[in-house]
């Protein structure tokens, strides 16, 4: 794993105790070259002072100058609050040359005590570092840490940021702008706004963790080179720990990944680091690459710039190395599986709000000679219920409610400020006249969890919406997901799937009472490939059908650096389902169609149901987060698929 290397002079920029305004730290800086100048732009913070009646340490933006990129001098403040928008802060500049102007972004602070609702960006233009041409509030939403790109990308300005920072989870994203003006336009953001999941970069690994913008993109010929910040266990403050990760995004369209590193490689170490007004932080906010060396300037402890510096070639070579581009072939098992030519069979409707921005990852069961689907859905504010609709032949939906069958009911799934939450990715099992089912809970702050709750069969055919009282079955403060139980008692015992720790769990319980000291508990069947498509993380997809030869569990992986969620098959044993038979080592099924590549998350096929009807297997599944689609296949085929890697 490659290591920066910290520059023998850290930290190379600290307070001055000569200048009020940057006494008490100066950090998270910012270097661009121009001719034979390195121009530095950073956050400094003040001594205690009071402003607008609120006592608090002002943060500016200082600027100074250096000709080797390390000795930093004629320090002077560049940018303090002047407008209602900005009060009481100027944070944590980012700037880019493009046009021949340099564009400042910063995180504007209007609101005291802060709070996410007054956190914002703000734009400075200059062409000098001298004088300050103009500047404006950009966004209307939480969100920090913005930069553009250096050059036009297919003739667009293309600025990346991170929203939602302080309100976890945090998203990096892209902004595409036919001019200056709607950089600081409320329209276009209001409609960006509006979808934001489709302007994503799937970087987060794991729902506790957090990212953040770290430094403007950086050219280079294999692709954008972004440093930013990873904080592992970020909602965990006695586990959080600031990392600094690499990813390259592709040259012509900046939304695809085409690299990543897959771990850290900087964290906080020296006592510079460990020690300050917040320890433990090393924050990347600047980079450029000076004779094929890549320098990162970071903010440490927030208190003091550093440089810490490694090879390019050394770090692109290990990125390149990381890349699964060559794991999924040509030649993958696509054929198994044939997608209904009328998809997506489910989309949604704008005139009923609670399904009017998303339906997907449908559960699904054959009763009574009709295939029942309960899918997600979401509306405008990001709240998931589930949906019913039907159909006989498998393709067709004939009829679909006009209003949900089960919304949020408990605390643990009410939502607590705005985000995602509610009812999430449903999977149903029969056993005897019960129907199960278990989805993930969440009240958009809290771990989301595995909730269950069951119906008769007779009340659900009825359409007597009697479902028993919500328990939650997996542990609190655990990212736990894509729960079911087996359609049969083994040995007289409940068997349950779930996700942990990007594992494929496993748990066999004696009754399906839960709480105090009973949850379900880490116990791997299924892990991540680290040479296959699955690198990153597994889960169930729809729950295990029992066949002649095992039971038959889809599952859907997850491949780094580029987020894609693919589909597999394994084959577990039918009397002891702890037994792994086989396992798919190309996926049966990929996104390629243009509503499985776009959408709320782009690159998605997921899987909640599937069920048999006249010897063919009908997988239902959500396209891009968005839509519902259906595939199928025959058993006896999938079957001879998956026996192959016995």
């Amino acid at each position: 794993m490659i290591k920066l290397t910290r520059h023998p002079q850290n930290p190379i920029f600290i307070p001055s105790e000569n200048n009020l305004w940057e006494k008490e730290a100066v950090f998270n800086c910012c270097v661009v070259k121009e001719n034979d100048e390195f121009h530095m732009i950073y956050r400094a913070m003040s001594s205690s002072q009071l402003r607008r009646g609120a006592e608090l340490e002002l943060s500016t933006i200082g600027h100074a100058v250096s000709n080797n990129g390390v000795d930093f001098t004629q320090r002077r403040q560049l940018i303090r609050p002047e407008y209602d928008w900005e009060a009481f802060g100027c944070e944590d500049p980012r700037v880019t040359k493009i046009d021949g102007k340099y564009y400042i972004f910063y995180t504007i602070l209007s609101t005291h005590p802060f709070s996410p609702a007054g956190i914002k960006i703000g734009v400075a233009i200059t062409q000098d570092f001298k004088t300050i041409k103009e500047r404006h509030q950009v966004t209307t939403f939480n969100s920090k840490a913005m930069s553009l790109f250096p050059e036009r990308i297919n003739g667009k300005l293309v600025g990346i940021l991170t929203v939602n920072t302080d309100i976890p989870p945090a998203k990096i994203a892209l902004a595409f702008f036919d001019d200056e003006s709607q950089i600081w336009s409320k329209e276009y953001w209001h409609d960006w706004f509006a979808s934001l999941d489709t302007h994503v970069v799937p970087l987060m690994r794991a729902h506790n963790d957090q990212v953040e913008i770290g430094a403007s993109p950086v050219k280079t010929k294999h692709g954008w080179l972004l440093i930013h910040s990873y904080i592992k266990d970020y909602l965990d403050p006695t586990k959080r720990i600031f990392g600094v990760e690499a990813v390259l995004l592709d040259l012509a369209d900046p939304s695809k990944v085409v690299a990543r590193t897959s771990q850290s490689i900087f964290a906080p170490q020296k006592d510079y680091e460990l020690y300050g007004k917040v320890p433990h932080v090393v924050f990347p906010s600047g980079a450029l690459i000076q004779d094929e060396k890549l320098f990162i300037y970071y903010g440490a402890a927030d208190t003091t710039c550093c440089l810490a510096t490694c090879q390019l070639s050394e770090l692109l070579d290990e990125m390149k190395i990381k890349t699964p581009a060559d794991i999924i072939k040509s030649d993958q098992p696509e054929k198994i599986l044939k997608r209904f030519n009328e998809n997506p069979i489910i989309s949604p409707i704008s005139e009923h709000a609670w399904e009017s921005k998303a339906v997907f990852n449908p559960a699904a069961i054959y009763e009574d000679g009709k295939i029942h689907i309960v899918y997600r859905a979401m509306s405008e504010d990001n709240t998931s219920v589930f949906g019913y609709a039907v159909s006989h032949d498998g393709f067709h939906i004939e009829e679909r409610l006009i209003k949900p069958i089960y919304t949020p009911r408990e605390e643990f799934e009410k939502k607590i400020r705005p985000g995602n939450s509610g009812c999430e990715d449903p999977r149903i099992t029969k056993i005897g006249n019960t129907l199960y089912m278990c989805y993930t809970a969440f009240d958009g702050v809290n771990s989301p969890r595995v909730a269950l709750t069951s119906i008769s069969v007779s009340d659900f055919l009825s359409r007597n919406w009697n479902w028993k009282k919500t328990i939650l079955i997996s542990p609190p403060g655990v990212d736990d997901k894509n729960a079911c139980i087996l359609p049969k008692k083994i040995n007289g015992q409940y068997i349950i799937f779930h996700r942990m720790n990007n594992h494929i769990c496993i748990n066999l319980v004696d009754d399906l009472k839960f709480g105090e000291d009973k949850w379900l508990e880490v116990n791997p069947l299924i892990e991540p490939r680290a040479d296959k498509w699955d690198n990153l993380k597994v889960g169930i997809s729809a729950p295990p059908v029992e066949t002649k030869d095992g039971w038959l569990l889809l599952y859907h992986g997850v491949s780094d650096p580029d987020g894609i969620y693919r589909i597999g098959a394994t084959l577990l044993g039918l009397d002891d389902p702890t037994q792994v038979l086989a396992r798919t080592n190309l996926p049966i099924l990929e996104p390629i169609m243009k509503y499985e590549l776009e959408g709320q998350v782009p690159n998605v096929v997921f899987p909640c149901g599937a069920v048999v009807k006249d010897d063919q297997l009908f997988i239902y599944y959500g396209g891009g987060d968005t839509v519902v689609g259906v595939a199928t296949t025959s058993l006896n085929k999938i079957l001879k698929e998956v026996r192959k890697n016995e």
